[in-house]
């Protein structure tokens, strides 16, 4: 798959069949609507072109966008895109003055001179341009003209389950870990750098990795503690994880720490990924550093029995 950063690079194909839009964790609704692109594609000898923006639009119009949390990176959608099949992905940079082009604008400067559209895949729910004015009817009505043929994906090809990236994104910050997962298709997963902490997880017989996670805009799931896949040097550990401020120890930040199990060894600076596969608890403060100890060994235990 090529991954193309400006309008003006990419090279037209003979024949593109195209979809658009943010794609935010690359659920199992997108997943069904980037597997007929790449279906619909290869009946017509043609390429499969994922059109995407980054920013994404909601950074750049929304007055909340600091508070906007994404279920992926852009690299995770790109390997994740990269797994279907899809040929292109052609990133647009979203920016204000991108933001005011009208439905015809977007469809006649992008989708006709540069991608060279010949078949476009659109949600019976999408709207784009200026005001949200364009959607399937507007293109239905208009393809004649464009010159490219208009495939709706319909309600009940996409959403028969209730999928949306705001769905998974409030089960996350509800702890729902495995209805996440089931919506996602996969563990939700986080990656990061592993940086010196306080050591006070080693104190107690449970030393851990801090992980810090690149970017900011990522979400992460509610405080508590959770049963992880790890994967580290190109192998894979099972480990438990906490997210919060480890109120017993009058921790002051907010942090991600995962133990893994049976392994003992300096992994300072090294990247770690982490899936979530279940959760085991909420954040809590306990009475006594033994009562924490004791907890962890119960926490251990339900961990290993989760990830069998």
């Amino acid at each position: 798959m090529k991954v193309v950063d400006r309008l003006e690079d990419f090279e037209k194909p003979g024949f593109a069949v195209v979809t658009i839009g943010t794609f935010d964790g690359v659920h199992i609704g997108h997943q069904t609507i980037l597997k007929r692109l790449v279906e619909e594609a290869r009946a017509n000898n043609g390429k499969s072109v994922l059109i995407t923006f980054w920013p994404h639009p909601r950074f750049i119009l929304n007055k909340d966008a600091d508070k906007l949390k994404l279920l992926t990176t852009f690299d995770e959608k790109v390997e994740m895109v990269n797994d279907l099949g899809v040929d292109y992905i052609l990133k647009i940079a979203f920016t204000p003055q991108f933001s005011n082009l009208s439905a015809d604008e977007f469809v006649r400067n992008v989708l006709v001179e540069y991608v060279g559209t010949k078949q476009l895949l659109i949600g019976y729910d999408h709207h784009f341009g200026n005001n949200r004015e364009g959607n399937i009817k507007f293109l239905q009505e208009h393809s004649s003209k464009y010159g490219f043929k208009v495939n709706e994906i319909s309600k009940q090809e996409i959403d028969h389950i209730g999928i949306s990236s705001t769905e998974i994104r409030n089960a996350l910050e509800s702890r729902e870990i495995h209805l996440a997962n089931s919506l996602l298709g996969r563990n939700y997963s986080i990656q990061g750098k592993i940086i010196d902490g306080n050591k006070k997880g080693k104190s107690l017989g449970f030393p851990t990795a801090n992980i810090q996670v690149h970017e900011a805009y990522k979400l992460l799931p509610a405080d508590g503690a959770y049963a992880i896949k790890a994967f580290l040097k190109g192998e894979e550990f099972d480990g438990m994880l906490n997210i919060g401020f480890k109120p017993t120890v009058d921790g002051r930040e907010r942090t991600i720490e995962a133990h893994l199990f049976n392994f003992d060894e300096n992994i300072y600076g090294m990247e770690m990924k982490v899936e979530f596969v279940k959760a085991l608890r909420k954040e809590m403060k306990f009475s006594s550093i033994e009562a924490l100890k004791e907890q962890l060994n119960k926490d251990k235990e339900l961990a290993l029995s989760f990830l069998k």
